[in-house]
């Protein structure tokens, strides 16, 4: 009974092993290759698959996933003879797992021989102004070539990036005194526009003050020249209106005369001879308010006592 036991559970143990053979669980977004001796039979995708144990087997899994391969900096000779580092990312896919399990034998170390020698033959011929301004132009062209080399092997490429373009030392030093030096000359250029700005808006607002100033000033003029003449009618119209005598008028003509010599520019003035008429008047009307009796007339055209004589008239003398 012993052996035909130990037979049931080898039997039980191949059986199993069989199964474990012959059922195949893909997971999503990968696919196998499957070979019967030896022989690509048929490839599995993603599921439940069931495959003739001990006769076909997995020769590989592949990943169909989007992968990103980061390559290491590659010297690259620009067409004016100066080395420069790139750093290069590839973006792949792969579409085709027979393919890209028949094909080629690694399709990574393919694509990295390729991009190498690709970069070298579009950067050869550019010079190094034209390598750092035109990563575009190189991304598209570098995977325009990789796409069309690759189709074959079962691989898309989806995407090329550099990652980075390092010039010499040498060269990097001259470039950063250069963006310094431009640096400092827009600088210069954004604080002289200020200056001449500033000194614009200043000058706009003295003349914009000046004009006001001189508008205001002018108003109070006018203002001024109006009040003094509207005073003057004033005055006027109320000496005729009251009837004013001569006593009045002289009075008030020997009031003016101080203001009339006001002023240190006032070296020479005139004595009108209606001066004499004012004193007179004045004088006889203060000698009528202090109630003194006039003086007697002397007959026979005869000289009065205490008569005051007429104020002789000044001339003005001649000019030079």
């Amino acid at each position: 009974m012993e052996p035909i036991i130990i037979v049931l559970i080898i039997l039980v143990v191949l059986v199993f092993i069989a199964l474990m053979k012959t059922v195949q669980v893909i997971p999503q977004a990968s696919a196998a290759i499957v070979e019967r001796f030896g022989r690509y039979t048929r490839t599995l995708n993603a599921g439940l698959n069931i495959v003739v144990p001990f006769i076909d087997s997995i020769r590989n899994r592949i990943d169909l996933r989007e992968q990103v391969v980061p390559f290491p900096p590659q010297p690259v000779i620009t067409q004016d003879n100066l080395v420069v580092n790139i750093d290069t990312v590839i973006y792949y896919q792969v579409t085709d797992a027979r393919a890209a399990t028949y094909e080629v034998a690694s399709y990574i170390q393919a694509i990295e021989q390729l991009t190498v020698t690709t970069l070298r033959n579009i950067i050869g011929g550019m010079d190094l102004e034209r390598t750092l301004t035109s990563r575009e132009e190189i991304n598209a062209a570098l995977r325009g070539v990789l796409d069309e080399a690759t189709g074959k092997w079962g691989i898309r490429v989806n995407r090329v990036e550099l990652k980075a373009i390092e010039p010499p030392t040498s060269i990097q030093d001259s470039m950063e005194k250069q963006m310094r030096a431009d640096r400092d000359k827009r600088a210069a250029i954004l604080q002289a526009e200020g200056v001449r700005q500033s000194e614009i808006l200043r000058a706009e607002g003295e003349k914009q003050s000046a004009i006001l100033r001189a508008e205001g000033e002018a108003k109070a003029a006018a203002l001024k020249a109006e009040g003094e003449a509207q005073a003057i009618r004033t005055v006027f119209e109320s000496i005729h209106a009251g009837d004013a005598d001569q006593k009045l008028l002289s009075y008030q003509y020997l009031q003016m005369l101080p203001k009339i010599a006001e002023g240190d520019a006032n070296k020479l003035w005139i004595v009108p001879s209606e001066i004499g008429e004012a004193l007179k008047g004045l004088g006889g009307a203060l000698g009528n308010f202090g109630g003194a009796p006039a003086a007697p007339a002397a007959g026979n055209g005869a000289p009065r006592e205490n008569a005051v004589p007429p104020a002789p008239r000044r001339e003005q003398p001649p000019l030079d």
